[in-house]
């Protein structure tokens, strides 16, 4: 990487450089070899941190089309589409997402397709494998396999490291059994076993630094309160429904109605009962925003039609009255979400 910028340093080029949002970056490989190779280099990410120029972007994959995931910027109000997920899965769902700085995850899953004649799941319940897709390099990676193959599971990032918890194995039987993913010695310990299982799929929240993970219809939740410690099981009394984490601050829609935790009491801060026929959607978080991407509408009693969304609906919750906007929709995903997580790179 030599002479980016005529009579400037390359320290300084690459300073500036780091001011350019993702979307145009594949534009700037364009220019020369020199910008292609500074473009896609570890030392120009380092560069966007600390002159603070990091973005954050929102990760989605929905079940049309299969194996594809687009990322949306905010600064642009643009979506950017990633190399198909080269897994050997068709139609890969019940996975699990997460992202580190320049990273995003796929965890383990199945497969989602359906034989039209028989109307069969045609594929693998439960899969240990693991993808990782780099921002730098702009490919998907395997990585170590899960110590068990796993669906519908909770999946989170603590201090770095991923942490997986229950959901069902390959024989559809669900799982207690918890593990840890070092992301850089790419390799998988176990973590103490969650301390009850349930036939429904969970999922996982990390709240005031620990992981919380929810199983579907139950009041309770168990904590991960330490490596050492294990799992507690807590009844918190949270309202059923989607949740997002703004700021570390809990947001449930419930009823029609988007409500935040504070301490032990919920204060309800924007109406959703425009969502109510909206199911298959994804309710997350975007630097202090609540996000509701994709679904399906339909069918009801009036109306046997299914009809696959794209739209995207944000909620500025640090605003006194917060309102609902709509901004770009996703360009090529459409539909129920399958994974949906925040990225910042």
């Amino acid at each position: 990487m030599s002479g980016l910028l005529e009579s400037i340093p390359d320290a300084v080029a690459l300073r500036c450089l780091a001011h350019v949002p993702l979307h145009l970056h594949p534009n700037l490989e364009l220019v020369s070899r020199s910008w292609r190779a500074a473009i896609r280099s570890a030392e120009l990410f380092r560069v966007r941190q600390e002159v603070r120029s990091s973005e954050h972007l929102l990760c989605v994959c929905a079940f049309d089309p299969e194996n594809i995931w687009q990322v949306y910027s905010p600064n642009c109000d643009r979506w950017l589409t990633l190399p198909l997920l080269p897994s050997r899965i068709r139609h890969l769902a019940h996975f699990g997402a997460v992202t580190t700085p320049g990273k995003l995850f796929v965890l383990g899953g199945g497969s989602d397709a359906v034989n039209p004649l028989t109307g069969d799941h045609d594929g693998t319940f439960a899969t240990d494998e693991v993808w990782s897709y780099d921002f730098v390099l702009r490919r998907w990676t395997p990585l170590a396999p899960m110590l068990l193959p796993r669906a519908m599971f909770a999946c989170c990032v603590l201090q770095g490291k991923i942490v997986v918890a229950g959901g069902f194995t390959t024989c559809r039987k669900s799982i207690s059994g918890a593990e840890m993913y070092d992301p850089e010695n790419d390799a998988w310990t176990s973590i103490p076993d969650l301390h009850r299982t349930h036939n429904s799929a969970c999922s996982g929240l990390v709240v005031n630094g620990k992981v919380h993970v929810l199983h579907k219809g139950l009041s309770t939740v168990q904590v991960l309160e330490s490596v050492k410690l294990g799992w507690a099981v807590k009844d918190y009394g949270w309202p059923q429904g989607p949740m997002a984490v703004v700021e570390d601050v809990l947001y449930v829609m419930s009823h029609g109605l988007v409500f935040k935790q504070e301490g032990d009491t919920w204060k309800m801060v924007a109406s959703a009962s425009e969502f109510k026929r909206r199911i298959g959607m994804a309710m997350t978080s975007l630097s202090e925003e609540v996000l509701i991407v994709g679904g399906v509408i339909g069918p009801d009693r009036l109306n046997w039609d299914i009809k696959p969304l794209s739209d995207v609906d944000v909620l500025t919750v640090g605003n006194d009255r917060p309102a609902w906007r709509r901004v770009a929709p996703m360009t090529r995903c459409r539909g129920t979400i399958l994974g949906c997580t925040q990225l910042t790179i």
